[in-house]
């Protein structure tokens, strides 16, 4: 008798393929032929029909948000009678997760948002992201940054129809709330983390929304805490942090004020600290870090209690060692901070930099510029610290003012590009249209280095109005360009147009720039 299986069959039996047996039961996918014939006709079926497109409209958006209302309640229902045996609740749970992902389609319908907050889903979608499963709080999360992400193609009108109703929803507390459970060494938590922050830095792209931020929320306190977290190299969270934070003491006192009494200056001090040594290693992480902690601290300096703080926390003898190390740290402004610079030998520092640092550099020159600028500024006129001062400015055959007019040349032209392509957009738009424009123009000339150019022509106004020798030299290098002291007084016109008195420091400011006009006339 033979024994085992039997052997392969010959290759030129053409019948038999991969799964067929010996009785010729099962062709090439394990299907009996009755079961191939039924899976063609299924097939012949199928090509008969026409595809039907899902169509997203209000009829589709009711529909679908009365059965969101439905899985939420029901979810909640049996959670709360099954408290003890996940298993009863679980399939409601997946139910609900499947219906929070559908929901990406909307940011892709922003006709609909409107509509959408109308009908309560928006406060419902809100109310997820304290949901006890936190997968699902990571999912509405990341659901409510896709609808006002800045690519999404939303009006005015609709996107504020779906922040407003979240923020009445307390999305913001909810957010940072959700922050103590989120474990940032899981993939999906720290994706979770960084789509919250991302919502909140889409909020404070409205300069209304940023103080609701910082006061309705423990965010700046969160913010701070994470930033101080010891890394071997700076997270994408902890950049984003640190950006954040940035975000929203830019041009906001409120924020300033309430981060000073949280020994912010000091924290952002020590952070920066380490980076004192010329030869610290970094990448462009730890570059983006840095560049954004000094934001932040020269915000705060800003204030008169942040300067107070940052005197007391010994920052100009740590701003000038940074400033060494090709870093620059403004803050100059007020009379004990500028003095307290001149006498710690401060000014090579900040002059040695600024002679070798190229034109082109967008980081490190907006500091210097406006280290000058607030030294020109605090610094009484018969002061021995002043008297220093602009005798840096003047030896050497001034060459500290040409450096300025290099500088100068090479911001100028961009500005003037840019302020030519916002002219011919401007003619194509209406009066209301310009409106809405406005803020991206600003932007556009700010990162053309609109507001490097207002400060060096605010420091060179100020050389021209102490010294007639300045004044002749800056004559004779604008010339040479062909430019004038008329170039330099309509950047502080313009200066001046949009000071708005709302405090004691811009209406100090406005007088300032009053008398650097007279002194160009």
């Amino acid at each position: 008798m033979e024994a085992g299986p039997a052997p392969p069959p010959d290759d030129e039996d053409e019948n038999y393929g991969p799964g067929d047996d010996e009785d010729g039961r099962f062709f090439g996918g394990g299907v009996d032929q009755d079961g191939k014939a039924a899976l063609d006709f299924i097939d012949a079926k199928d090509a008969e029909e026409t595809h039907v497109e899902e169509k997203y409209d209000m009829a589709w958006l009711r529909k679908f948000a009365l059965a969101f209302e439905k899985k939420i309640s029901k979810n909640s229902e049996l959670r709360a009678k099954f408290e003890e045996d996940p298993t009863k609740f679980m399939g409601s749970e997946a139910d609900l997760d499947t219906s929070v992902k559908e929901l990406s389609i909307l940011s892709e319908h922003p006709e609909l948002y409107e509509e959408f907050a109308n009908l309560g889903c928006v406060a419902s979608l809100v109310s997820l992201i304290a949901h006890e499963n936190p997968d699902i709080a990571i999912e509405a999360i990341q659901i409510i940054n896709e609808l006002i992400d800045e690519d999404v193609d939303a009006s005015e009108a609709q996107w504020n129809a779906v922040v407003n109703t979240a923020i009445d929803a307390d999305m913001l507390n909810l957010l940072v709330e959700n922050f103590a459970r989120l474990n940032e060494s899981d993939e999906i938590d720290r994706g979770g983390i960084y789509n919250s922050l991302s919502i909140i830095e889409s909020l404070a792209s409205q300069p209304a929304l940023v103080t609701t931020i910082g006061k309705d929320t423990k965010i700046l306190p969160w913010l701070l805490k994470r930033i101080q977290a010891p890394e071997t190299a700076p997270s994408q969270n902890k950049l984003y942090a640190g950006e954040l934070l940035s975000i929203l003491v830019q041009s906001n006192t409120p924020n300033r004020l309430a981060l000073i009494p949280l020994d912010a200056v000091d924290t952002l001090l020590q952070l920066l600290a380490p980076y004192r040594r010329a030869d610290q290693a970094r990448d462009l992480a730890d570059e983006e870090l840095v560049a954004n902690l000094f934001d932040a601290l020269t915000c705060l300096v800003a204030e008169p209690a942040g300067k107070t703080a940052f005197v007391k926390a010994e920052g100009i003898e740590l701003a000038l060692l940074l400033v060494r190390s090709d870093h620059a740290a403004s803050g100059a402004g007020s009379l004990e901070v500028c003095e307290r610079i001149v006498e710690a030998q401060g000014l090579k520092a900040l002059f040695g930099p600024f002679m070798k640092t190229p034109v082109t550099d967008t980081r490190i020159l907006p500091h210097l510029l406006s280290a000058f600028a607030g030294l020109l500024r605090a610094l009484p006129g018969d002061s021995a610290e002043r008297i220093r001062l602009l005798a840096k400015f003047v030896e050497k055959d001034y060459e500290k003012i040409a450096r300025l007019v290099e500088v100068r040349s090479g911001l100028a032209p961009k500005l003037r590009l840019v302020a030519e392509q916002i002219t011919a957009e401007r003619k194509e738009l209406n009066a209301e249209e310009q409106e809405e424009r406005e803020p991206v123009w600003l932007s556009q000339r700010l990162d053309a280095g609109l507001y490097s150019l207002q400060t060096l022509d605010i420091v060179l106004a100020w050389l021209i109005a102490e010294d007639a020798g300045a004044k002749r030299k800056t004559v004779q290098l604008l010339a040479d360009r062909d430019e004038g002291l008329g170039d330099i007084k309509s950047t502080l016109q313009e200066q001046l147009s949009g000071v708005v008195d709302t405090d004691e420091e811009s209406i100090s400011f406005k007088e300032m720039l009053d008398i650097l006009i007279d002194m160009l006339n």
